[in-house]
């Protein structure tokens, strides 16, 4: 994970948030690369969702009615239990001490556990994860709302308003992605716990009956999702919930996690709601949240099954995944070590990289040109700066899978170098159809 996070500031993937300022903790900024990315993966979550003839998209607004958070049980049921150590003063999730550091810097290397054992904790209480804020010039509790600690409640609220303009009818879902924010006791490991972050979800609406049968499709086909963006098989396995831990909106859950360096981590869950949501709501709203399907002459409420996926914590995932270092050949015969993030060409930030063999003979000209040309399709990178090997080197590690080289022969034929991220072989390419060509390559 060190190595990953030294990539991340180095290479313009992700900073810290505030860091002149010291940081703040459990927040994060993406860089240029970085927000290409994130952007990347949402753009090919929601084609994979929005291109189905059944699922439309939505874009609630992060602030709701605070009775929404009553109906949805996350006033009384969206809490961790904290405790305080007496000695540090650091606070815990008294279920996941596990290994944690204690939090005094006068006890470097010492684990919070040695400290709860020695009874040094103060009796574990409820935290609600949810930040409060007010509407208003008042603050007072009239005035009191929060931001949503998820998206799909601005789903499940907008159910009926999608149904009647769409002309939808179940099975059908819903899709959405946007910032969530939950005022987490502990961040950790990077992106993988945060304070602020972004969801993927869909939630699909369901004949009561059939719940069953869409649960287990739509666990396999986000397994695909993720295979199909180059992520390794291995490191991916489903985990079911026991009854124990199921939240209490859930009939059954499954998590899709990854093998992280940390250990295995969620990153989607797929969840059967039942008919939770909308009967909560159809009771603390006063408002029918029934569907009547005109064909069977049937009145019901649907039930849900829920895909939610975390567009940050995906973005860990795929970037860990991608992430290798291997013995490479070098222009006098030896071997160094290179470093590649072999991220999947639909989701690498750069599609390729234009280089001038050597910046004279109308080299530079040309490779601009080239840049110029390709710029409008895809994004681009120009860089004429040190050995052309460096420059490889560079774009390995930031993830870019072609680089386009202008050479002497080029002048002569009008070809250029056309370099593989992942198997660095070369091959000649016109300069003219150096757009088709990444538009194969990147499909």
């Amino acid at each position: 994970m060190e190595k990953i996070v030294s990539l991340c500031k180095r290479r313009g993937y992700v900073f810290q948030s505030s860091e002149i300022y010291g940081g703040l903790n459990g927040c994060w900024d993406y860089g240029p690369l970085g927000v290409e990315l994130l952007r990347n993966i949402k753009e090919q979550w929601w084609q994979s969702m929005t291109s189905r003839e059944d699922v439309e998209g939505i874009d609630a607004s992060i602030l709701m009615h605070p009775r929404v958070w009553e109906a949805s049980g996350h006033i009384e049921n969206f809490t961790d239990p904290m405790v305080d150590c007496r000695e540090c003063k650091a606070r815990f999730r008294a279920d996941q001490i596990g290994d944690a550091p204690c939090g005094s810097p006068a006890y470097k290397g010492r684990r919070a556990s040695k400290c709860q054992a020695e009874g040094k904790f103060t009796e574990a209480r409820r935290f609600n994860l949810m930040f409060k804020t007010f509407i208003g010039p008042l603050e007072d509790s009239s005035a009191a709302v929060y931001l949503r600690p998820e998206t799909a409640q601005g789903i499940f609220v907008n159910f009926l308003n999608v149904l009647s303009s769409s002309r939808q009818r179940p099975p059908f879902g819903i899709a959405q992605i946007g910032k969530a924010f939950r005022n987490e006791i502990n961040t950790k490991n990077f992106l993988f716990r945060t304070r602020e972050f972004e969801q993927m979800e869909m939630q699909f609406f369901v004949p009561p009956g059939s719940d069953e049968k869409w649960f287990d499709y739509w666990k396999e086909e986000r397994l695909r999702w993720f295979l199909s963006l180059g992520m390794t098989k291995e490191k991916l396995h489903f985990h079911r919930h026991d009854p124990l831990e199921l939240a209490h909106y859930a009939r059954d859950a499954y998590d899709i996690e990854y093998e992280f360096p940390f250990g295995w981590g969620e990153i989607e869950g797929i969840h059967n709601r039942s008919d939770f949501d909308l009967s909560r709501h159809e009771q603390y709203s006063g408002k029918s949240m029934k569907f009547f399907d005109e064909q069977t002459k049937e009145r019901y409420t649907p039930f849900i099954i829920e895909t939610s996926a975390g567009a940050s914590r995906s973005f860990m995932a795929f970037l860990v995944d991608a992430y290798r270092e291997e013995e490479a050949p070098t222009a006098d015969g030896k071997t160094e070590t290179r470093v590649v993030l072999g991220l999947h060409p639909r989701l690498a930030p750069v599609k390729a990289a234009v280089f001038p063999l050597v910046n004279r003979d109308g080299m530079p000209e040309i490779a601009r040109e080239i840049a110029r040309a390709i710029r409008p399709h895809f994004r681009v990178f120009y860089d004429d700066s040190g050995a052309v090997g460096r420059r490889y080197r560079r774009q390995d590690e930031a993830g870019t899978p072609f680089c386009i080289t202008v050479d002497s022969q080029t002048l002569q034929d009008q070809t250029v170098t056309v370099r593989d991220r992942d198997s660095m072989r070369q091959e000649r390419v016109g300069k003219d159809g150096l757009v088709p060509f990444l538009r194969a390559k990147t499909a």
